[in-house]
């Protein structure tokens, strides 16, 4: 099994797991990784955390694959690598990136499709693809959101490596720890998650990509919407307090 999943205590836990290949990414992988997370009972679960077994998180796309393609099968397999971002995007629950030794083209924009993303001191964050005679597509085009458009293309239009302390500045990484401390790190950002309100968590997620798409007017008219809906039934924050302490 290229991907391993793990559901304990409400979090979902998913490995890439081709540690001899850097967990390079072909089409039978990416279709084992989009199956584990449309798979996941999202009901049981209130935070997921992607993360790679071996030394590195992703190398990208595999290179025996990249070398096959040709103008009949070049979209189909991207698209792949769209469908895996897109079904972390739909999951209604925060997904937490934990990144560590390379984080390389399409695992890069993958991690770009989570909500959060803790990295070991020492990972190397690259977008190649223009090295390699291609260009970054796909979940490529959150980069801009995360990072600015300036950023952003100094990554895919050099194809040079960032190192973490880059990636955290530039606001791709949200924290970095020492390679002994990651694990550390991500159990108290699961803690924190866990901690808050389960529907309220999820109806954030939802108000963070509405806010990335929508324009401004759109974004503020449904939060207010939403912030509305949570006093229907007459509950109250006061309630909802109580109701945390039972």
């Amino acid at each position: 099994m290229k991907v391993e999943v793990k559901v304990e205590g409400g979090v979902a836990r998913i490995f890439l797991n081709r540690p001899e290949k850097s967990n390079a990414l072909n089409s039978g992988f990416l279709q084992e990784l989009l199956l584990a997370f449309e798979r996941l009972e999202v009901e049981k679960i209130r935070v997921a955390v992607l993360a790679g077994h071996g030394k590195a998180f992703c190398g990208g796309a595999d290179v025996k694959e990249l070398s096959s393609l040709n103008a009949g099968n070049a979209a189909a397999f991207v698209e792949r690598i769209h469908k895996v971002c897109a079904a972390i995007r739909a999951l209604p629950v925060p997904v937490v990136a934990r990144l560590h030794g390379a984080v390389i083209g399409a695992g890069l924009e993958i991690a770009a499709a989570c909500d959060l993303r803790i990295a070991a001191n020492g990972t190397r964050f690259a977008m190649p693809e223009v090295k390699l005679g291609i260009p970054s597509v796909v979940e490529a085009a959150l980069l801009p959101r995360l990072m600015g458009a300036g950023r952003a293309a100094w990554l895919v239009l050099t194809g040079e490596a960032i190192d973490a302390q880059q990636a955290c500045d530039w606001g791709f990484l949200e924290e970095i720890h020492s390679p002994s401390g990651l694990d550390a790190g991500v159990e108290r950002l699961v803690r924190s998650l866990l901690s808050a309100d389960r529907d309220a968590l999820r109806e954030q997620k939802r108000l963070l990509q509405l806010w990335q798409e929508a324009p401004l007017a759109v974004s503020i008219r449904d939060s207010v919407q939403a912030f509305s809906r949570c006093f229907a039934g007459g509950n109250t924050i006061s309630s909802r307090l109580e109701g945390k302490k039972d």
